[in-house]
């Protein structure tokens, strides 16, 4: 085991020499560091030191961090916290940087990206080799390499004519040579004042390579400007026609500063404007009730089977735009709200041969559920979800268009992105809506990119797209977060959630702190705050009437949402004419003749209508229903290939009379019988269209009753989210896998007494005794009470080691104390390699 007072000497060491609480802070904010858990802290070391596991946890880094990190990659290696200090506050030194740089720092350490103490800071070579300047791979901060890498294949007679001019005394080697240049371009004052000498033309090419790119071109006969810095160093050839800006050289004229905007703090999220609570909660419940009335509408349109399903999967451009005139709004609002019945199990593809897309069984019942339990499971679902409705229209990496209920929609990044959008508006004021910019700045602070900085980056259109679903579902008011969605978020009111200062001991403003953002809640807690939500949101929900007013217009109106026994009713016995605050519904003869399909009587519909009309029955609607009544099931058609019978020979020769029914091919069979050539479907079409009112009769006479069919799929599961990476690990693992690494470490670095069997064996190799000596072995700790370093291999046969103190051997089994595993086990001798004694200090 290494001694805590010596400086670790990698990050195996530094790591070993952590406790507990920070291993599990590492693992939880680098989750695929245990996937699968590592055998001990060396391995760990390695994996969190690989390109793919450094280039993740670069990208989670906010831009401060990031900062630090690309400074230590320019500092010395190692370097001191004052050199990375000096590096990022400059000469001036910043004092808004240097209170928060030993957060930065500490958030890197976490991380396992920096190790060393404050002396001797060490970057992780991945993460170096990735920030570090190079001619391939230019360095954020701009600066290019330094004066010893610049003359490494310069001829040292080159370098001394450089030292000479520069006004230094020439030295013996090269290499003391390049060591008192970079003395003197480090050296302020010096620099100062052979800058002071250089032409304004010389000092004119600096400016423009002082940022970066710090590469420039010049010919083979450099002019004057040029070689006056050439001659003195400040500008060193690297290639042929190619030359550098040296980053000491760079850093003096920067003052110091490794970025040209350094930016220790978050930027704030301004609030655009500020209503009254009641205001927003109303208004985003106003919306949430539309949202779930939309919902209804589109699987409604869809109850009786919806569109095809295209070949490669998805909606076709067509079928959207018919469901967006369905639903009466745009066709990106539309897709969103297929995309979200989808995600939540409402809706799926039947599987049939003529694959339709149509209702779940789930739908039927959420439909039961109340009112605003039906949100939550939209608002929960929608939070969750890596399907991301934006997309649609746009192309794919092989430029394919991108579809509604289509592949290549889902982006692991949108719930992280919605949750911490969310997560911002709660920790402004009740009531206070931000501006987009301010929240897409501090998303971009919190998340930069590596690299040019873009607009159009799918983290800012996942913000943005947040911002406007948030809207429409009514989990925001007026561009504020509601009560039920805070409640929906688990997140405390303004004020009481506890804010991370920048730096030790800062004081700072509200709106520049960083709002934490709160571990995923488990299905428990998201449960309890579901139903938080749902209890907030009832209230503010319209309550279901239980009446209409009906007019002389043969129009009915709801002045609100109808409870859902009517308002099924209603849609059956007459058509919506117009939505809004109220519905319009108007009573036609083809919607009676539907409610009198649907085996309703005169008389029923009657009593239906007395009952729910808060106003008299009109006498047009009353005469309209008997109207219809009368002449319905006059006719019978049923099948043969189909006929028609009536009792009244005169309605037929009628029917037989008329140049409409010509396409039916009727003929007469007895005076009471038509017998036709088209299906019984075609027929009642055909008659109905000529004003009569038919009736389809089943093959023993009787009328059949025809409701709407109503189309499911078989049980369908809801679209599963595209995981963004290993998920964060819970106490109970994280407990589990550092006690597992600190086994493994236990079995690996304990010191072994060597032997005849094994004289120089090293603690990455498991012990080879035969086994007459293992038996042995085991005998002897069991009488003496000796703890032994076993190899062993399980019945999958993986390989571990591990430090057993036996207490009783027979049968081919050893029962002992294993102190990796912190209890007692019985292992198999014959799955043991071998056993080798502890060295006496470890005993």
């Amino acid at each position: 085991m290494s001694d805590p007072a010596t400086p670790p000497r990698s990050l195996a060491e530094a790591l070993r020499a952590r406790d507990d609480t920070s291993l599990a802070v590492l693992l939880r904010s680098r989750p695929d560091l245990i996937t699968p858990v590592p055998t001990d802290l060396t391995q760990l070391a390695t994996r969190a030191g690989t390109r793919a596991s450094v280039v993740r946890a670069l990208e989670r880094l906010d831009r401060f961090a990031l900062q630090t990190a690309e400074a230590l990659a320019v500092a010395a290696d190692p370097a001191t916290y004052d050199e990375l200090l000096a590096l990022m506050a400059g000469d001036e030194g910043d004092p808004a940087v240097t209170g928060a740089l030993p957060h930065a720092l500490g958030t890197l350490r976490e991380q396992a990206l920096v190790w060393g103490a404050d002396d001797r800071l060490r970057l992780v070579r991945t993460a170096r080799e990735l920030l570090a300047p190079s001619p391939q791979h230019p360095s954020p901060t701009g600066l290019g390499p330094t004066a010893q890498e610049a003359t490494s294949g310069m001829s040292p007679g080159r370098i001394q004519e450089i030292v000479r001019t520069a006004g230094l005394p020439s030295t013996h080697d090269a290499v003391s040579a390049v060591s008192s240049l970079s003395a003197l371009f480090g050296d302020r004052p010096r620099m100062t004042a052979l800058l002071a000498d250089a032409p304004e033309e010389s000092r004119e090419v600096l400016s423009r390579l002082v940022w970066g790119p710090p590469y420039g071109q010049v010919t083979a006969d450099p002019a004057p400007r040029l070689r006056w810095l050439l001659d003195r160093g400040l500008l060193l050839p690297t290639t042929p026609g190619t030359v550098v800006l040296p980053r000491e050289v760079a850093l003096h004229l920067r003052a110091g500063h490794a970025h040209r905007a350094t930016e220790p703090l978050p930027p704030p999220v301004e609030p655009a404007a500020t209503h009254r609570p009641q205001i927003v909660d109303a208004t985003a419940a106003g919306q949430a009730y539309t949202a779930l009335a939309t919902v209804e509408e589109l699987l409604k349109d869809w109850d009786e089977g919806g569109p095809a399903v295209l070949r490669a999967g998805g909606l076709s451009v067509r079928d959207l735009k018919r469901t967006a005139v369905a639903l009466d709004v745009s066709e990106p609002i539309a897709a969103f709200w297929v995309e979200l019945a989808y995600a939540a199990g409402l809706l799926a593809s039947d599987g049939e041969a003529d694959e339709r897309y149509a209702a779940t069984p789930a739908h039927d019942e959420w439909l039961e559920q109340p009112v605003a339990e039906r949100w939550t499971l939209l608002a929960q679902t929608w939070l969750t979800a890596t399907r991301t409705a934006g997309l649609i229209g746009g192309r794919d990496a092989k430029d394919r268009t991108l579809s509604a209920l289509g592949p290549g929609l889902d982006r692991s990044a949108a719930p992280e992105v919605r949750h911490r959008v969310l997560t911002l508006l709660a920790g402004l004021p009740q009531g206070a809506s931000p501006s987009a910019e301010s929240v897409l700045a501090r998303l971009r602070w919190e998340r930069p990119l590596r690299g040019p900085q873009r607009e159009d980056d799918l983290r800012s259109r996942l913000a943005q797209w947040t911002l406007n679903e948030a809207e429409l579902l009514g989990v925001t008011g007026r561009g504020a977060l509601s009560g039920h969605g805070r409640a929906l978020l688990g997140a405390p009111l303004p004020g009481h959630a506890p804010e991370e200062p920048v730096g030790p001991g800062d004081k700072l403003p509200v709106h520049h702190r960083r709002t934490p953002a709160p571990e995923p809640l488990s299905p428990a807690e998201q449960s309890v705050a579901s139903a938080a939500a749902a209890r907030i949101l009832a209230p503010l929900l319209p309550e279901p009437l239980d009446h209409v007013l009906l007019q002389a217009d043969l129009t009915a109106v709801a002045p609100g949402p109808l409870r859902r026994p009517l308002a099924a009713m209603l849609d059956v016995l007459a058509d919506v004419e117009s939505k809004g605050g109220a519905t319009v519904y108007r009573f036609t003869p083809a919607s009676v003749r539907r409610a009198l399909d649907a085996g309703r009587s005169a008389s029923d519909l009657h009593a239906f209508l007395a009952e729910h009309a808060r106003t008299p029955v009109p006498q047009p609607l009353a005469y309209l229903i008997d109207d219809v009544a009368r002449k319905h099931g006059h006719l019978r058609v049923g099948a043969a290939s189909a006929y028609v019978r009536c009792d009244d020979d005169a309605a037929l020769n009628e029917i037989l009379a008329d140049k409409r029914a010509a396409g039916l091919r009727l003929r007469r069979l007895a005076p009471t019988v038509l017998a036709a050539q088209a299906d019984p479907a075609a027929l009642l079409e055909g008659l109905r269209a000529m004003g009569f009112a038919p009736a389809a009769e089943s093959a023993e006479g009787d009328v059949l009753i025809t409701r709407a069919d109503a189309h499911r799929t078989p049980p369908r599961t809801a679209p599963e989210p595209v995981p963004d990476g290993p998920p964060t690990p819970d106490a109970t693992l994280l407990t589990a896998a550092i006690r597992a690494i600190r086994a493994g470490d236990l079995a690996s670095t304990t010191p072994r007494k060597p032997s005849a069997a094994a004289p120089e064996m090293t603690g990455g190799e498991l012990p080879r005794t035969t086994s007459a000596e293992t038996l042995a072995t085991m005998q002897a700790a069991v009488l003496t009470g000796e703890t032994l370093w076993i190899g062993y291999v399980n019945a999958e046969g993986a390989a571990s080691q591990r430090v057993i103190a036996p207490v009783r051997v027979e049968g081919g089994f050893v029962t002992a104390y294993d102190h990796t595993a912190d209890e007692v086990r019985t292992y198999p001798l014959h799955r043991i390699t071998g056993v080798a004694e502890l060295a006496d200090d470890q005993v």
